[in-house]
């Protein structure tokens, strides 16, 4: 029996869902979406009685929701791509 199942894989041929191209995409989504959430954080204060205004920063309002965006646009591309 068991050796039924493997002859029957082999005929089949086994395919990967993703190639290596969505991988790669797949790799750069989460990196862009790291740094994104690295540039988002800080720009507290220690004291809540003080305002910092470092928290209104260009890098948390534009750049990293931008990168965040990217990020989650590339894993899309990466799960929905296919090679032809």
């Amino acid at each position: 029996m068991e050796n039924k199942i493997e002859n029957k894989n082999d005929e089949q041929g086994l395919q990967m869902t993703f190639g290596l191209v969505n991988y790669i995409l797949m790799a750069a989504g989460i990196l862009l979406l790291a740094i994104g959430y690295i540039l988002l954080s800080g720009g507290g204060s220690d004291d809540p009685n003080v305002f910092n205004p470092a928290m209104f920063d260009v890098r948390r309002l534009y750049v990293a929701p931008i990168l965040i965006v990217l990020g989650f646009v590339v894993e899309i591309v990466a799960i929905m791509y296919k090679k032809k």
